[in-house]
């Protein structure tokens, strides 16, 4: 009996339905008793069959409010199909249909929301105003489900119904955002823009993170529609947080708070104005770009090292053809450089080896793990490196001169003398100069200058007694 009543809605088949219901008068009731996971009258809500479902509700209306497996009521089923008719015959049946929630946590207005049902809205609405008030598990109204899966149409229909209800469109879900948030985040552009147009919208609320729609759009990943928006929002009067001005003790780090009440009382007792100093990480800086200089240095005289100039033998040359041992002998794989300028080739490679050790060295040091974040550490790596970069241009220049014929040779040693004498005339200047500042340091250090209160943030000699 039971199989036939299901193939009878179906088919959506009246009759049928009533001969059932002729041969078994509690058919029906015991369907409700038995608690199946769907009645027929889901079935025939979700197919839109009428016809079937007024025969269904006029024999046992109770059946409107029975849940199926996922919590879903008829009114759900119909309501995300979109059957306007069938959606009037269930909210006729009275009772709180329109309340039930799914295991979703959501009503039929939430469902007819995300499939941007507008009819059905408007129908929901009418029959219960306050069910636009019906919030999901996660503190979501139909309007916050309209921007998020970008029912525009549903939208509008819940503005025009709603639209001078400012404590609606300025509803905040779990996590504190409006309908106006989300819609940034997400970046629907026509939502945005049919929201900034309602008079009750509060385009500066912020959300439990502290952040306005405007901070949400700068915080999220960029595109070509950034710009637009942006445009739309400023048009407006949004603003970020640091613009309003509304940053508060309570949300200021722990550690700051501290700093700031020491800061206090130090220039309480000196009277004296404190120097604040911008919190610039000098050694980080310094040694992430130790690390890129000399990873590319290490790579350059590896490569160097392996391909000298001139390249390599090729092949075995010990005897001549007929068996007779060569002046010249040379084997496989070794350099070509190596036997036809021994000199030139030993200074080659000292510099070369030099250039690489020295900067696997500075790897080696600020991958250890080693305690050496102080400055004077820094320093040394800085002085290793010098020496790297140095030794690196000699391999250069030793290079150039081996790969150069001899008829421009002339020109090639004054280009070579000059360069070099530039070279160390800047290296000479940059040594002075940091020999100078560590000199004033160590002066400053043991108390023979006075240091004075310098103004100007980020200057890195102010920030030692900060790291020592």
């Amino acid at each position: 009996m039971e199989k036939r009543l299901s193939d009878a809605a179906l088919q959506g088949n009246v009759t049928s339905l009533v001969q059932i219901l002729e041969e078994d008068p509690l058919i029906l009731d015991k369907l409700i008793v038995s608690c199946i996971s769907e009645t027929p009258l889901h079935t025939a809500a979700t197919l839109g069959h009428l016809d079937f479902l007024k025969e269904l509700l006029s024999r046992k209306p109770e059946l409107a409010a029975e849940l199926d497996s996922c919590g879903c009521s008829p009114l759900h089923l119909a309501a995300a199909k979109g059957h306007v008719d069938v959606v009037k015959e269930l909210l006729s049946a009275g009772g709180e249909v329109g309340l039930e929630r799914n295991t979703d946590g959501r009503t039929a207005l939430h469902v007819a929301a995300i499939k941007g049902r507008a009819v059905i809205l408007a129908e929901l609405i009418r029959v219960n105003p306050e069910l636009t008030r019906v919030l999901t598990d996660r503190g979501e109204t139909g309007l916050h489900l309209c921007v998020k899966w970008n029912r525009l149409e549903a939208l509008k229909l819940l503005v025009e119904e709603n639209g001078k209800d400012g404590e609606l469109v300025n509803w905040k879900d779990c996590e504190g955002n409006t309908a106006l948030h989300i819609a940034v985040a997400k970046k629907h552009i026509e939502i945005i823009n049919c929201l900034l147009t309602l008079s009750g919208l509060e385009v500066n609320a912020l959300n439990k993170s502290g952040l306005t729609a405007l901070d949400i759009l700068r915080q999220s990943p960029r595109d070509l529609r950034d710009m637009e928006i942006e445009l739309a929002l400023r048009k407006a009067g949004a603003s970020s947080v640091k613009d309003l001005h509304l940053i508060t003790d309570d949300w200021i780090p722990q550690k700051a708070r501290q700093m700031t009440k020491r800061l206090s009382s130090q220039e309480t007792r000196t009277k004296k104005p404190v120097v604040k100093h911008k919190s610039t990480d000098w050694l980080g800086r310094k040694r992430s770009a130790l690390m890129v200089v000399a990873s590319l240095i290490a790579t350059v005289a590896f490569q160097a090292g392996l391909t000298p100039p001139g390249g390599v033998w090729q092949d075995n040359y010990t005897v001549d053809d007929k068996g007779n041992p060569v002046n010249d002998p040379h084997s496989v794989g070794q350099s070509i450089m190596a036997y036809q300028e021994p000199k030139s080739y030993g200074i080659f490679m000292i510099l070369n080896t030099i250039a690489f050790l020295s900067s696997l060295s500075i790897i080696l040091l600020l991958v250890s793990g080693l305690p050496m974040r102080r400055r004077r550490w820094m320093w040394v790596q800085m002085i290793i490196m010098w020496i790297a970069i140095t030794a690196q241009v000699g391999t250069y220049f030793v290079t150039l001169r081996h790969m150069s014929p001899n008829d421009v040779e002339g020109v090639l040693r004054e280009v070579t003398e000059i360069s070099v004498l530039t070279w160390l005339t800047l290296m000479v200047v940059v040594f002075m100069g940091n020999a100078v500042r560590m000199n004033l340091w160590v002066l400053r250090k043991y108390g023979y200058i006075k240091e004075k209160e310098i103004q100007t943030e980020g200057i890195e000699d102010d920030e030692e007694d900060m790291l020592e």
